[in-house]
């Protein structure tokens, strides 16, 4: 298929939450105990929130810097590239990467809005939560119809009310939430705890994908605090390593046989010999183990997971071997490890010998089918593709600029770490 050709759906990127995000979507009585964007004396914007300054108010959103300028920066708003924050924009940088459709991860709130399970009064926190989700559905994602699949917040604290809410979204047409690849390091019940039934049993009636992306348990994977970041990048899919065995092995997909569960961020290269291991081990131990899935584990994975890269030619190459139905691509906008506005060329080179029916399923078709988009029903698709959309971008400038100012590079993994994660992540803390 020619590079032009094609249609993109990436099903990781990211917002950056813009300062005026709970105008609309908060009743009266809530508005003057929303987080607000504050100017530190230091000349950084942050959110301030029951008190407490979130740092870092755009963790590595660094798309359009020079690579030698990428960091755990910026801390200001007139230091990101428009479309980090400001929809319009973002549908701009969107066309001139030839990327049709996107879905969006949180920033401030953390990835399965651990921000708000803090708050005292859950009232208030139930409230922050439904506004952040009415205004990603209605303004970000509303804001340009066929061009974003919504995906929202879990109130995690109370999977009753996690049930309630991914009803009440599913009502506006979002089919996909964002939870943790596990939970027991949040200080919440683990993935073998009958304590989420009433979340996953409210997904599976309402066809909403589970997404786990990396770091979503307030964790990545280091060896040691003197190791170099490269460390920590290197090892980072292995979130999801771990947390696919540790749903394949519980009872959870037994249970909810409808169920979905997105692997965000996490590739697809290491998948083969995981799916081999597994099966290895059913086979070999399953007679003490107790274990009774009724199919061999990787029929279950490639029945039950969806499956994400940005980048990951070994993986395409094994594609059959990891399922190729279940396959998805990312763009990881506008993180560090992000393709852009280079996806299409970069992409193509891992596609290069799929047949076209593949490529289809793997850059566009399963997105649509997994996550209830039907970005066509928008927008004709002869004006989806690569080509089309870069053909309404003309006047986008993907040019690097520096920032010129100075660079902070973290010494140490957890550095990066304690800046994303803001304060110690424990239940009631």
């Amino acid at each position: 298929m020619r590079t032009e050709d094609m249609i993109l759906v990436s099903v990781d990127d990211h917002v950056v939450e813009p300062p005026d995000m709970f105008d609309h979507h908060l009743p009266a009585r809530y508005r003057s105990v929303a987080p607000r964007v504050v100017r530190t004396e230091g000349g950084s914007d942050v959110w301030l929130y029951e008190g407490q300054e979130l740092p870092n108010i755009g963790l590595n959103a660094v798309v359009g810097r020079p690579p030698e300028e990428y960091g755990i920066e910026p801390t200001e708003f007139a230091e990101m590239r428009p479309g980090c924050f400001d929809v319009a924009r973002r549908v701009d940088d969107m066309n001139a990467n030839g990327v049709l459709g996107s879905m969006c991860f949180p920033s401030f709130p953390q990835f399965c809005g651990q921000l708000f399970s803090r708050t005292e009064d859950k009232a208030v926190a139930l409230a922050m939560v439904r506004a952040y989700n009415d205004w990603h559905i209605d303004e970000w994602c509303g804001s340009a119809p066929g061009r974003f699949i919504p995906l929202s917040l879990p109130p995690i604290w109370d999977p009753q009310l996690m049930a309630d809410e991914v009803r009440r979204v599913a009502a506006k047409g979002c089919h996909a939430v964002t939870f943790s690849e596990n939970p027991e390091k949040l200080g919440w019940p683990s993935f073998h705890n009958e304590h989420w039934d009433p979340f996953w049993a409210a997904c599976q009636d309402e066809g909403t994908v589970v997404c786990l992306h990396i770091g979503s348990s307030s964790q990545l994977t280091i060896t040691s605090v003197e190791a170099p970041i490269n460390v920590m990048i290197s090892l980072q899919p292995m979130n999801i390593v771990q947390a696919s065995a540790d749903l394949l092995w519980s009872r959870v997909l037994q249970r909810f046989g409808d169920l979905r569960i997105a692997l965000s961020e996490g590739g697809i290269g290491w998948i083969p010999y995981f799916l081999e291991r597994v099966d290895y081990v059913y086979r070999h131990h399953r007679a003490w183990t107790g274990q009774d899935l009724g199919m061999l584990p990787s029929e279950l994975f490639r029945e039950r997971f969806i499956t994400c890269f940005i980048s990951d030619a070994v993986g395409i190459e094994n594609r059959h071997h990891v399922g190729v139905d279940s396959i998805c691509w990312e763009c990881d906008y506008p993180h560090s490890d992000s393709t852009w506005p280079a996806s299409p060329e970069l992409l193509a080179e891992s596609l290069a010998g799929v047949p076209d029916h593949e490529v289809a399923a793997i850059t566009h078709a399963n997105a649509m089918r997994h996550f209830r988009y039907d970005p066509f029903a928008a927008r004709p698709r002869e004006r989806c593709t690569v080509g089309a959309l870069r053909a309404e971008a003309t006047g986008v400038d993907v040019a690097q600029r520096s920032s010129g100012k100075p660079v902070h590079r973290p010494t140490a993994p957890v550095r990066i770490i304690d800046l994303a994660e803001r304060t110690a992540v424990k239940k009631g803390a």
